[in-house]
């Protein structure tokens, strides 16, 4: 296979992710799906008690392990209003301007389903005299469901606790735009399971013990808390950030050199931008001011590691976002460069 079958393949995996829905603390459904693919290509994957997959793609010492995560954004049920609305509390850094209108899931305890639209408390123009100014405190979720009164929603089985999951709705464009929610992070989650496929595939001799590491509480800030303890560098593979005053675009690598956790191991970073520029690819180094990545968690656990962040350039994070299968094919070909070095 060359790069743009892998390609196609990352494409095909992101697709299925973001079909799974997958909130932080609702990440089983998954973490199976990994378990599922890993398995199928001869790896032998494992789940932690805390719910992240590990999978050793083969070779010896000098240990790397590169993270993606795949919980996203999403919500719970804070309360059940008087009028049978849901009153929801964010799961991660959500922002519920960027959700108005958006059709969600809520999933109850009890393995029961419910659609619904997310919604400010007066969002009609043809009825409001003013528009909500606090967006962020007067969002409710309404159930497709014939309820008016907060016991009829309760009968449905729906409680405080329950998820609540926005609809994706990803899409590929023919010219290479990816537009969908949570490519923070599935597309870089895709992007590792198209760096197992390669290494199956192509029966590449890894010249160090690598390992892939699937996290699923990222987006609350302790997903990467444990790892191999023979970890020498650890990447954390998550989206590259595009925006004012930074130099990457949706068709980048993105190499960051520090964010809000502080600087990122500069020899480190010096070796992955070397080896961007020495391979001929599109990449750019940036500082990302709001941003924390796993492998700040895995620090914060005292591991002794170099550590780094690399992923494909995003438009709009936190947001109905947008990357390009070049950024995809530019980090594919880094982490390449990078497992081999």
């Amino acid at each position: 296979m060359d790069t743009k079958d892998y390609l196609a393949y990352i494409g095909e995996q992101l697709k299925a992710l973001t079909a799974i829905p997958s909130p932080t603390g609702y990440t089983r459904a998954a973490t199976d799906y990994l378990l599922k693919v890993l398995y199928g290509m001869g790896y032998h994957p494992t789940r932690s008690r805390k719910g992240n997959v590990h999978c050793e793609l083969g070779g010896e010492g000098n240990g790397l392990v590169l993270a993606a995560h795949v919980d996203t954004l999403g919500a719970m049920v804070r309360s059940v209003k008087d009028n049978g609305r849901l009153r929801p509390t964010t799961l991660g850094g959500h922002q519920w301007r960027t959700a108005d209108g958006e059709n969600c899931t809520v999933f109850t305890r009890d393995g029961r389903q419910y659609t619904g639209v997310v919604l400010n408390t007066e969002p009609s123009v043809h009825v409001a005299d003013d528009a909500v100014e606090d967006i962020e405190k007067n969002m409710e979720i309404l159930l497709d469901a014939n309820v008016t009164k907060k016991e009829e929603t309760l009968s449905l089985g729906v409680q405080p606790g329950d998820i609540i999951a926005m609809d994706p709705r990803t899409v590929i464009t023919e010219s290479g735009y990816i537009k969908s929610r949570f490519l923070d992070d599935k597309l870089s989650a895709a992007n590792l399971l198209g760096i197992a496929k390669w290494v199956h595939d192509e029966n590449i001799q890894l010249p160090r013990k690598v390992t892939l590491l699937f996290t699923v509480y990222e987006e609350v800030g302790h997903g990467g808390s444990y790892i191999p303890a023979d970890t020498r560098d650890m990447l954390s593979v998550d989206m590259g950030c595009v925006g004012d005053d930074l130099g990457c675009t949706e068709r980048m690598v993105s190499i960051c050199a520090k964010d809000s956790g502080g600087p990122y191991n500069y020899d480190l970073v010096t070796e992955l931008s070397t080896l961007a520029k020495e391979n001929h690819l599109d990449y750019a180094i940036d500082v990302y001011p709001h941003y924390g990545s796993d492998v700040e968690a895995t620090l914060h656990a005292g591991y002794d590691i170099r550590h780094g962040l690399i992923g494909a350039g995003v438009y709009a994070s936190h947001n109905y976002e947008r990357s390009h299968m070049e950024g995809v094919k530019n980090t594919f070909i880094l982490l390449q460069k990078y497992i081999l070095a």
